[in-house]
């Protein structure tokens, strides 16, 4: 399994994709087909936390009302599952590896993964 969750609207993730020879990757636009209860925990059986899959820039956050300190990896489960915009983002899984988000140190993992020199 070699997929790639993203959002086609995010500047930052098209940026992240377009490094890579995704060719053999299955690419998930998550807007257009969310993440499933089944992707999810497969994600989850790689980090052991909802919350590390959980963007705590969501849009979603404010709007709701959320206090994000007082959420349990419950509430980080079901909302992952409720919009698409609380998932991290990319996130790069395969049957060995997940990589999520993209921060600094995640998308250098990535390109060690994919054996590409920094631009």
């Amino acid at each position: 399994m070699k997929k790639v969750f993203y959002l086609n609207t995010c500047d930052t993730c098209r940026k992240i994709l377009s490094q890579f020879d995704l060719k053999d990757w299955e690419l998930r636009e998550i807007k257009k087909e969310p993440v499933t209860s089944e992707e999810l925990e497969a994600m989850y059986k790689k980090t052991k936390s909802y919350e590390a899959l959980f963007s705590k820039k969501s849009t979603q956050i404010k709007l709701r009302g959320l206090d994000v300190k007082t959420l349990q990896e419950k509430d980080f489960k079901d909302l992952l599952l409720d919009h698409y915009t609380f998932l991290k983002r990319p996130v790069f899984i395969t049957d060995k590896e997940i990589f999520i988000g993209n921060d600094k140190n995640n998308v250098e993992a990535l390109r060690e993964f994919f054996g590409v020199e920094e631009l």
